[in-house]
């Protein structure tokens, strides 16, 4: 049975693990100024996720008065990474203003173009895991990034390289016990629903630092348990269905993390769950809403809207990029599928229903 008191306790860290690649700013009146700006947001494909991060951040930079005097370029990779390299590039050549990169691998991309334009990042699980330029860019003059492998930095800025190393395995150490934290308390919530479980099934796309990490991070959990894990693994939307399959009358149940090509085809992975009768655990509020059974989650459109309150901050000159920490999401919630579930054929414990209403 989940630790339903443990878990708050976990709430703060585990939002760490999951939540933003942002900087964190300061407070203060909103914005007064006649000055136009230009900002550049690259969404790495659509899904409910992504999607609400993206209108979280346009709300939150409105709600620090950069609203008439914003104007968007807003491009969706669908996914691609060629694409993603062309819209990074894009916004480079036009020297937008500041620049939001939604997802893992939009950030990587962004941030290995530019080091001359403020960049922010929202939905990025692990910094550390990408090569994400966090704690070593806080001491250089220049913008913030939160993505890449930066050794010029590290050249440039030998004589403070061991503090800077030591920076970096202390948030790691934050993200890695965060991450670590969520994924227990998915894996609980999964054997709720299946308590005799001797195998579970993890659908993820290999190529993706972010799914990888949680990937790794469940089956070590899980196998803890004595409990095999069978993986199948994806490259694109076309694949689910077929990696599903595969694992349809060999599991007793399937764990989704956060990954951002199952994310926008949770249907595709449901027409195959919803005949095999199996439970979905999720790692996001809509993957649930699209396709599964329940999940413990943060909230993206308060993610987004956080990363557009920050991304306000250094438009306004309020706060410096390279002296911002990342900033958590406080709140986690439980979310479910009522009808998923009738259409398992299976009842949600009254004790998850109570949880996921409040």
């Amino acid at each position: 049975m989940i630790n339903w008191r443990k878990w708050k306790k976990a709430l703060a860290a585990a939002s760490l693990a999951v939540s933003i690649g942002l900087l964190a700013g300061c407070g203060g009146d909103t914005a007064k100024t006649d000055k136009a700006y230009n900002i550049g947001v690259v969404q790495l494909v659509e899904h409910g996720a992504l999607d609400a991060a993206n209108k979280g951040f346009v709300d939150g930079l409105a709600s620090k008065g950069y609203k008439d005097n914003v104007k968007f370029d807003q491009q969706n990779a669908q996914a691609d990474q060629s694409n993603l390299a062309n819209i990074a590039q894009r916004f480079v050549s036009n020297k937008v203003d500041l620049i939001c990169a939604i997802a893992t691998p939009s950030a990587q991309t962004v941030a290995n173009l530019t080091k001359d334009i403020p960049i922010v990042a929202t939905a990025v699980t692990d910094y550390e895991e990408a090569k994400a330029r966090v704690e070593s860019l806080r001491k250089q003059s220049t913008a913030e990034g939160t993505a890449g492998e930066y050794r010029t930095l590290l050249e440039t800025y030998e004589a403070q390289l061991e503090k800077l190393q030591a920076d970096k395995k202390s948030l790691n150490k934050q993200l890695t016990a965060a991450n670590k934290e969520l994924q227990k308390e998915n894996e609980e919530l999964r054997l709720r629903f299946a308590p005799n479980a001797k195998a579970i099934g993890l659908i993820y796309c290999s190529s993706e630092v972010n799914s990888q990490k949680q990937a790794d991070i469940m089956k070590a959990y899980t196998e803890s348990k004595g409990i095999r894990v069978l993986e199948a693994t994806v490259s694109t939307v076309n694949d689910i269905q077929q990696a599903a399959q595969s694992l349809v009358g060999k599991v007793d149940a399937i764990y989704v993390p956060t990954d951002n090509i199952l994310a926008s085809a949770m249907p595709t992975l449901a027409s195959i769950t919803i005949p095999a009768k199996l439970p979905v655990v999720a790692g996001a509020d809509t993957m649930v809403k699209a396709g599964g059974i329940a999940t413990v989650g943060i909230d993206y459109y308060k993610l987004g809207f956080q990363t557009g309150e920050m991304a306000a901050d250094i438009l306004s000159v309020k706060a410096k990029p390279a002296d911002m920490p990342i900033q958590s999401q406080a709140n986690m919630n439980i979310t479910i599928n009522e009808e998923y579930a009738k259409q398992i054929g299976m009842e949600i414990p009254q004790d998850i229903k109570e949880k996921a209403a409040k």
